[in-house]
């Protein structure tokens, strides 16, 4: 394996952490950065940086962003965000894999991507419901912007230091799955 396809790897799992918090940020990230450089992606997803995909993603961003600050739609856009957090996971995985037969491309995308994607969207949408039921939405803000501000680093780590990228990501599966732990009831041995 070469460390162009391992890089490819850490990029495709840290934007699919990255569509755990936002669906749409990290595939615009990856749409701009495509349009405006020599981004290698894979050869069926060369669309993903023409205009019409910067412009249809930027606003798809940009409602999703804003959609999360209006109380009770933030839950109703988590609800429909999780399912499409796999799919877009597994996507921007495959987009990015590089120098791998299709076969493990797919696998790895699966279940790195989409898992990964899918796992922090579940921790999300399960933090903002406790939000939700504990102080009424007033605190729903708060997680949106720390969500966004996480897609954003995490986005932007991957893209110009996937290395730093894949770190954030292991750190961010660590708190959540920690948290996790320590909120599940013990079973009686």
């Amino acid at each position: 394996m070469t460390t162009e396809t391992v890089l490819s790897i850490f990029l495709g799992i840290g934007l699919a952490a990255s569509v755990g918090f936002r669906v749409f940020l990290p595939l615009f990230a990856l749409s701009l950065t495509s349009y405006f450089t020599d981004f290698d992606l894979n050869e069926s997803w060369q669309w993903i940086g023409s205009l019409a995909a910067v412009i249809t993603l930027g606003v798809a961003t940009l409602v999703e962003i804003f959609g999360y600050y209006i109380p009770w739609v933030d839950n109703v856009l988590d609800s429909l965000a999780v399912p499409l957090a796999a799919v877009a996971g597994t996507a921007v995985m495959v987009s990015t894999v590089a120098g791998l037969d299709p076969v493990v491309t797919w696998s790895l995308a699966i279940i790195a991507g989409g898992g990964t994607a899918t796992a922090i969207k579940g921790a999300g949408a399960t933090s903002r419901l406790a939000s939700t039921a504990t102080t009424g939405g007033v605190a729903n803000p708060i997680v949106s912007t720390v969500e966004t501000g996480t897609a954003v680093a995490v986005t932007t780590a991957s893209i110009f230091a996937p290395v730093l990228g894949i770190i954030l990501v292991i750190l961010i599966l660590v708190i959540i799955f920690s948290i996790y732990r320590k909120l599940r009831p013990k079973r009686n041995s």
